[in-house]
């Protein structure tokens, strides 16, 4: 079976979608057993050049998606999901297969702000689909309880446990050491963090944080300064593999106070480098982080996020026995093998009903 998979580029976007994509273009489970490509519909840069190729990744599309039996199709909130309604319209009329996987952390806070005609064509969007894949139990409820699905299901994001593992380290060497990996900006809470480092280092003059990502890089490098919490506080934009690996050695704690996610791919990297995690209690996080594993605060709550800080930079041996339970449960149930086989099943599926119904 030929599958096609859409989404942003694995080379020229950056965050956790096109994780997900490269490691499908990757995985020797999938590729052995379907015929792959990748087809990239987006790539960041300015809105001119977004715009231009997106225009163009859709010309494209249309003189080659008839040699393709199955289409994943991966879609955030906003502009990624009409773009999206686009490919799966033509694909549907093609009467072809497609699996929608729902990626966007505001997802419904978008889906809600919408007019009538906006939702309509979500509805019918989500509608088409002949499985929608959800990156958590909790998205998965609610998706099915807000729009008329045929089929859906929960497939947690997956890392490589074997690329982590040289980043694990020695907890009490590092464990006034913090690291924040991913867009940086106001609904991953960055600028909260900040608030809660000013308060914490109060107590522990030691703790720093790596905020290492892309976004409002300047804007936040020049609060930093206007604190003065240079010595704290480094920011280095972002970051690639190799240096992402050394900033992970260097930390006990990943830390990620965001307002919205799915399944963060940053924390899935801390812990499979053995970090604790110090997260907000949002999307799929509480499905991942329990008190065995990290530590949990609502989203905006400062002094709750200081005092996690503070807890993780003096409490060895809680950082020791969350860093073993990291180790093990990223092994046990979040790898991109798990995933793929998971994914293959869905692939699967996909091709038991396209022959079933002679579509």
């Amino acid at each position: 079976m030929k599958v096609l998979v859409i989404g942003p580029s694995e080379t020229r976007s950056k965050g956790g979608m096109a994780a997900v994509i490269r490691g499908i273009q990757e995985s020797r489970i999938l590729n052995g057993e379907f015929e792959i490509d990748s087809f990239p519909s987006y790539i960041d840069g300015r809105l001119p050049a977004r715009v231009l190729y997106s225009v163009y990744g859709y010309l494209r599309f249309l003189s080659c998606y008839k040699k393709y039996d199955l289409f994943h199709i991966h879609t955030a909130e906003k502009g990624s999901t009409f773009r999206k309604a686009l490919y799966l319209r033509k694909v549907k009329k093609a009467g072809k297969k497609a699996i929608i996987h729902i990626h966007g952390a505001e997802y419904l806070p978008f889906y809600d702000g919408l007019g009538s005609l906006g939702k309509k064509i979500v509805d019918g969007f989500f509608a088409q689909a002949d499985l929608v894949l959800a990156l958590s139990d909790s998205w998965k409820r609610e998706l099915e309880s807000r729009f008329h699905m045929k089929a859906c299901q929960t497939l947690y994001n997956g890392i490589d446990p074997s690329e982590f593992r040289p980043a694990a380290t020695d907890a009490a060497m590092h464990r006034n050491s913090f690291l924040m990996l991913g867009r940086l900006g106001a609904r991953k809470g960055a600028y909260d963090l900040i608030d809660a480092v000013e308060l914490a280092a109060l107590q522990n003059p030691k703790l720093t944080v790596c905020m290492a990502g892309d976004g409002e890089v300047e804007k936040i490098r020049a609060l930093v300064a206007a604190r003065g919490l240079q010595k704290h506080i480094v920011i280095p934009g972002w970051i690639d593999r190799k240096e992402k690996l050394r900033r992970l050695q260097e930390a006990a704690t990943v830390v990620l106070p965001s307002y919205h996610e799915g399944l963060p791919m940053s924390i899935l990297e801390g812990m499979a480098a053995g970090k604790a995690i110090l997260s907000t209690a949002v999307g799929a996080v509480p499905e991942v982080v329990t008190e065995k594993n990290g530590i949990l605060v609502e989203p905006g709550n400062i002094h709750a996020l200081a005092k996690g800080l503070l807890r993780c930079s003096s409490d060895v041996g809680m950082l020791e026995t969350m860093s073993r339970n990291n180790r093990k449960k990223a092994e046990a149930m979040f790898s991109t093998d798990r995933m793929h086989e998971q994914l293959a099943e869905c692939y699967r599926q996909a091709a038991k009903r396209r022959k079933g119904t002679g579509g």
